[in-house]
C-alpha cells in the first residue's frame, strides 16, 4: 500500500466508527477516537473495564495519524520556519507583552493558557506499522458481515408507491490450490433469498450501486424463498462445479515430485534403520516418520476454500 491507500483506508476507518476529526490534511489526521475505535486500538482493558463496571462516562484518547510522514514533517518545518519569521519581526511586540505579562504576575494574575496543553501522541501509520495492522484486525473482525440497501437512484414522486427489493446473500470465497508451490483465487457470488438464483462476480454488480446502512424511504422487502443456509449450499455447488472444469496437471505433478522425494529419504533412512543397534533403532525410525510426514505436507496437493466475508444486501427489483 503506498501512502494514498493508507491515507483513504485510514479515513473510511475513522469515519466508520465514528470518530471526531479534529484535523486532516492528505498527509494527517488529529482524532478523537469514538468509545468503540478506543477500545480497539488504545490496548487498555483495565480503563474499559472499569468503565463498564461503574457505568462511567468514558474519556477517549486523541490522536495524531500521520500517513505520510515525509510530506507531513515538510510541512511542519515550513510552520515553524514561517513562525520564526513573524517572531523575528514582531520582537517589539513580543517585549511589550513580556513587560505586559510581568506586570500582571506582580498583581498575582494568571492566565488561563499558561496551563501547558495536553500532549497528543503521534502515530505514524505506514504498511507494516504495529497501529496500522491494529486497524487492518480492527476493520477485518468488524466487517466480516455487513447488511446494506441499495439506495434509489431517483425518488417517485407519488410518496404512496413502494419499490420492491429482493435480499440477495453475497459471499467472497477464498480458493487455495497448495502443493510445494501455491496459488490463490477470489470468487464472489450472489445468491437471491428470493429466487435461489446464483451469480459469479457479484461484486461487480455492487459496484455500480450506492450502498447504505440505511433502509430508504418508499421501498419495501420482498420475502425470502430460501433460507441462509440453503443459499450457502448454492454457494458451494456453484464453487464446486466451477472447480471441477480446472486443469488439475499441477497435483499429478507435485504427486510425481512427492512419491520422488519419499522414495529419495527412503533410500537414506532404511539402511541406516537395517544397521543400526538396537538401542538406536526408535529414534531413528521416529526421525525418519517425521521426515515423512513433514514431506507430505509440503509436496502433498490440495485444494481448501473458505468464506473471506459476506452480507446480505438489498438490491432493487425482484430477481
Amino acid at each position: 500500500m503506498n501512502e494514498k491507500q493508507v491515507h483513504k483506508f485510514v479515513n473510511r476507518y475513522l469515519e466508520a466508527t465514528e470518530c471526531s476529526i479534529l484535523e486532516k490534511s492528505p498527509s494527517h489526521f488529529t482524532v478523537k477516537l469514538s468509545p468503540l475505535a478506543d477500545r480497539e486500538l488504545t490496548n487498555r482493558p483495565y480503563y474499559w473495564s472499569f468503565v463498564d463496571r461503574v457505568n462511567a462516562e468514558p474519556e477517549t484518547m486523541t490522536f495524531l495519524f500521520v500517513t505520510d510522514k515525509n510530506k507531513y514533517d515538510a510541512a511542519e518545518e515550513t510552520k515553524k520556519a514561517e513562525a520564526a519569521a513573524v517572531q523575528q519581526n514582531t520582537a517589539e511586540d513580543a517585549q511589550n507583552a513580556a513587560a505586559n505579562a510581568a506586570l500582571g504576575r506582580s498583581l498575582g494574575f494568571v492566565h488561563g493558557n499558561l496551563a501547558a496543553p495536553a500532549r497528543v501522541p503521534r502515530e505514524d501509520l505506514f504498511f507494516g506499522a504495529r497501529k496500522l495492522d491494529m486497524l487492518f484486525d480492527a476493520a477485518k473482525s468488524k466487517g466480516s458481515f455487513v447488511y446494506l440497501f441499495q439506495e434509489p437512484d431517483k425518488r417517485s414522486s407519488n410518496p404512496f408507491s413502494s419499490t420492491p427489493y429482493t435480499a440477495w446473500l453475497g459471499v467472497n470465497m477464498r480458493v487455495e490450490f497448495a502443493c510445494d508451490r501455491k496459488r490463490e483465487e477470489i470468487h464472489c457470488f450472489g445468491v437471491s433469498l428470493a429466487t435461489g438464483q446464483c451469480v459469479e462476480q457479484f461484486y461487480d454488480r455492487l459496484l455500480t450501486h450506492k450502498l447504505s446502512p440505511r433502509l430508504p424511504a418508499n421501498i419495501h422487502i420482498t420475502k425470502n424463498g430460501i433460507t441462509f443456509n440453503k443459499a450457502l449450499g448454492i454457494v458451494e455447488q456453484a464453487l464446486e462445479r466451477k472447480l471441477r472444469t480446472y486443469d488439475y496437471s499441477w497435483a499429478e505433478s507435485a504427486s510425481a515430485r512427492l512419491k520422488e522425494e519419499l522414495e529419495r529419504i527412503s533410500g537414506y533412512y532404511e539402511p541406516l534403520i537395517h544397521n543400526a543397534l538396537e538401542d538406536n533403532k526408535p529414534a531413528i525410525e521416529e526421525q525418519f516418520e517425521q521426515r515423512k510426514s513433514e514431506i507430505k505436507w509440503q509436496y502433498e496437493p490440495r485444494v481448501t476454500a473458505s468464506a473471506i466475508n459476506c452480507g446480505i444486501f438489498h438490491l432493487e427489483g425482484i430477481d
